[in-house]
């Protein structure tokens, strides 16, 4: 009887352990879905290099691209949906000299080109992530007009603007949460 008990506990134990995992893996995979995470070590890299909240790198990512390499109607390019005669304001920005259209399509060359200019915006708005983000997304002479500082995601006009500050902050929130280790927090 004390071995049969014993046989028992162990399979028991190895079941438990197999839900266990099970659970993790199928979680994974959840995730993948509705909160994906690549390219963390150049995020990392580029938060650190730029200092930009690496969270906010992959928010803005996420709320672009969703992690996917896709050229939009308007002609943005990449992870980070970059526009051409953006990429070509970055590179006067930043000293380049060698922009070619299809670096935006390299992942790498991609989030360093819009870690660049989020860096841009944060400094041309002193910070303010709000309107760095209105910026980003409808262009900085829309992000003065719609008010002060700190800017308010109500005080913008443009409800498609509005709606996509609130969604790129509460990522944000989320990749914090739960790719602390990965985003280096």
């Amino acid at each position: 009887m004390g071995r049969s008990l014993l046989v028992l506990f162990v399979l028991l134990g190895v079941a438990v352990l197999s839900v266990v995992l099970l659970a993790d893996v199928f979680q994974k995979g959840i995730q993948e879905v509705t909160l994906p995470l690549r390219h963390e070590n150049v995020i990392r890299q580029q938060a650190e290099e730029k200092q930009v909240d690496a969270a906010l790198i992959a928010a803005v990512i996420y709320s672009e691209s969703r992690f996917s390499d896709q050229t939009s109607e308007a002609g943005a390019r990449g992870l980070m949906q970059i526009t051409p005669e953006t990429a070509r304001e970055i590179e006067k920005l930043s000293g380049g000299t060698e922009f070619v259209l299809d670096d935006l399509s390299d992942p790498d060359l991609n989030i360093r080109y819009g870690t660049f200019y989020l860096r841009h915006l944060l400094d041309r708005f002193d910070g303010d992530q709000v309107a760095a983000l209105a910026a980003y997304n409808a262009g900085p002479g829309n992000a003065e007009s719609w008010g002060g500082s700190p800017m308010k995601v109500e005080d913008i006009d443009y409800e498609e603007t509005r709606a996509y500050v609130q969604a790129v902050l509460e990522k944000q929130r989320e990749y914090r949460h739960i790719y602390d280790l990965e985003l280096g927090y």
